[in-house]
């Protein structure tokens, strides 16, 4: 019998992850919206294009958290988007009366599921979703590192055309502007990327990557990106399902890791049965953990919005 992965929100986002999921072919998907009809409609076209694409994974959706029930992994995708004239602690009150009993309903119907937060602002949702849970820290994961760092590895790679494959890279710290792309240790085929780019490049592919996503809401108007947090996503529960013990780098409240404590960051994860198995402290030079430590304090500054 397959696992089954609920995926709560089925806006793009969402619906690109349980699309993602379903092509996987190793689970089952339950795709949950307030919206009636929503679900259902989107889950029955992906259960439709089974046949085409070749693959056997059931896709159900619906309004009732039942279908839910014994989930291997939920994952947290829904909220409000910011809207003109939002102030981000609107964002984060609006967005918490949401998402809190969204994750009480999700961990009532399954104990014993790995929660994979991806609702903005990510790093105070994924905080609020330990303290409602009651989940050990380890088994609430925020999806936003595998994103920056794709982002990060996508413009390496363009700027020195060659494959994403072989670029290495790790972005820490919260998701937004205090993100820390790890220049230290960023390197294609092992060569270190300041030996490949200079410095002022390399700063202004660095910002590129802290704006990314607000350079894709610009560039669509209306809206903003959920392919790549898709595919991040499903990198990110197969991992956990396959017990890959793959490092990705995930927001996870830390308890000394870094010498921080008490806050969600990006930091490098060990995924594997279970969620996180451990975090990965790498090397990082002063500046670095300079950095990191500022992040975190602004991580701390939105987070005390939540009551």
């Amino acid at each position: 019998m397959r696992q089954v992965v609920s995926v709560i929100g089925a806006g793009n986002v969402g619906a690109t992850t349980a699309q993602r999921l379903a092509e996987m072919d190793f689970v089952d998907v339950a795709l949950v919206d307030v919206v009636e009809g929503l679900a259902e409609g989107k889950a029955l076209d992906l259960a439709e294009a089974g046949p085409v694409v070749g693959y056997d994974s059931q896709v159900v959706g619906g309004t009732d958290y039942a279908i839910t029930d014994g989930s291997a992994v939920v994952v947290v995708t829904s909220g409000l988007a910011r809207k003109p004239g939002m102030s981000r602690d609107d964002l984060i009150s609006a967005n918490a009366q949401i998402v809190g009993p969204v994750v009480q309903e999700v961990v009532r119907r399954s104990p014993d599921a790995v929660l994979v937060m991806v609702t903005n602002p990510l790093d105070v949702m994924t905080e609020l979703a330990v303290r409602v849970s009651g989940l050990d820290r380890h088994r609430v994961i925020g999806m936003a590192g595998v994103l920056d760092t794709a982002r990060f590895r996508s413009f390496l790679a363009a700027e020195l055309r060659v494959s994403v494959r072989s670029v290495e890279a790790y972005v820490l710290g919260g998701h937004g502007d205090s993100m820390v792309p790890l220049r230290g240790v960023t390197s294609v085929a092992g060569v270190p990327v300041g030996r490949l780019i200079q410095e002022k490049r390399l700063e202004e592919i660095v910002q590129r990557t802290r704006d990314g996503g607000a350079e894709v809401v610009k560039l669509l108007k209306t809206g903003s990106a959920y392919y790549a947090p898709a595919a991040a996503v499903a990198q990110m529960v197969e991992a956990i399902l396959r017990d890959r013990r793959q490092v990705l780098p995930c927001a996870l409240r830390l308890e000394g890791e870094y010498g921080l404590n008490g806050v969600v960051m990006g930091v490098p994860v060990k995924l594997g049965a279970g969620g996180a198995l451990e975090v990965v402290e790498v090397e990082l030079t002063a500046a670095e953990r300079a950095e990191l430590e500022r992040s975190a304090q602004a991580v701390r500054d939105v987070t005390a919005v939540l009551p």
